[in-house]
């Protein structure tokens, strides 16, 4: 039987813009995570906000009879745990904010890159939680995604990279001001299952209001925007897809996906859920027949299995290619464009705050 705080917490998880599915599976883990105190307090913090938005201790207190050292003292030791987000905000106040889907929950877990028993077991927890159905929830459904692919800086046309510079990595680290880097939580966790892949661990990238979160509580290392720009660069090289936020001004994070663990770009590799339910895909590949040799290089590297080979040319599964570029790398015949797609009608949102109040506004319409 589960504690009712737990209960009413998962509960509240699931009424944030990024919430997180409430099954049995989330109460577990919150169980695991929270103690009763812990969880009652917690629930203090507002799930109506948009991700990293932080609130201070006096902004809660109304809502509770307890005192002010106990909420002040716990919200600190949570935050310390990396268990729910703090930042110190404009006037000064250091404030608190739940994580939420893809935001904190379940990345902060593994961001350390940490390998002890309890992450062993935190591990379980979170898989069993993230299924296809809770994923398909968290992530799609809503016509506004959380989340786009960027292509390789070497796969777009210079014309289209001056039309629409937001689809451009250099892009994405000239609007930020200040770099983190951390280990990537789905490479993580499938190393600890014994399933680890070959592709690089710490190359998951945070901006500006995460920087801070990650560099106090230990999760990740400051870097500097030169360092950043090396880790897109050996990313790439290395077959990853560039993951950020689905917005054209500044975003809070780029992830480096691979096929073999990350939840996206994985799940559209195993086709467990649709292209275009769960990620923004704004572009494709096209084959040039005429320059095309059929050497397969492009097979072989494609983290989402997308393109077969049919009498020596390279054809592409338009359902399933996310336009990520990294066939771009492998090819040596110039034998391929990364197009913007036709049929894809919805802009980018423009910053990161109106994309997730538009997400906010399709959740309660649903």
């Amino acid at each position: 039987m589960h504690n009712d705080l737990h209960v009413r917490l998962a509960k509240h998880l699931a009424a944030m813009g990024m919430g997180l599915p409430h099954t049995e599976a989330l109460v577990d883990i919150l169980e695991e995570v929270f103690s009763t105190r812990e969880a009652e307090i917690a629930l203090l913090l507002p799930a109506a906000d948009i991700p990293l938005k932080a609130v201070s201790v006096e902004e809660v207190l109304p809502n509770t009879t307890l005192e002010r050292e106990t909420v002040k003292s716990t919200l600190q030791d949570l935050a310390a745990r990396g268990v729910i987000y703090s930042r110190r905000r404009d006037d000064g106040s250091m404030g608190y904010a739940l994580h939420q889907a893809g935001f904190g929950f379940p990345q902060a877990f593994f961001w350390k890159g940490t390998k002890s028993p309890q992450a062993r077991k935190m591990t379980k927890l979170v898989l069993k939680y993230f299924n296809r159905a809770v994923t398909r929830e968290a992530f799609g459904g809503r016509r506004t995604k959380a989340y786009r692919y960027i292509p390789i800086n070497q796969a777009l046309d210079p014309a289209v990279q001056a039309i629409m510079p937001h689809d451009h990595m250099d892009t994405v680290l000239d609007n930020a001001t200040r770099f983190a880097v951390a280990h990537c939580p789905c490479r993580v966790e499938a190393d600890l299952m014994g399933r680890a892949c070959e592709h690089p661990l710490e190359v998951c990238l945070k901006f500006d209001e995460m920087v801070d979160f990650l560099i106090q509580r230990g999760l990740g290392k400051e870097i500097t925007r030169a360092q950043a720009r090396d880790i897109v660069r050996r990313s790439a090289q290395a077959g990853l897809v560039h993951f950020v936020d689905n917005a054209a001004g500044k975003v809070m994070h780029n992830c480096n996906c691979c096929g073999c663990a990350c939840w996206n770009v994985g799940t559209i590799r195993r086709r467990k859920i649709p292209r275009d339910e769960l990620m923004a895909v704004y572009f494709t590949r096209e084959t040039l027949a005429e320059h095309c040799t059929g050497c397969g290089a492009c097979v072989a590297i494609c983290p989402v299995q997308a393109i077969a080979l049919e009498e020596d040319v390279a054809v592409v599964d338009q359902q399933w290619c996310i336009g990520c570029g990294v066939c771009a790398l492998r090819c040596e015949f110039d034998a391929l464009r990364i197009r913007y797609r036709e049929d894809q009608d919805q802009p980018v949102p423009p910053d990161f705050e109106q994309l997730h109040m538009t997400i906010r506004a399709e959740n309660e319409k649903a």
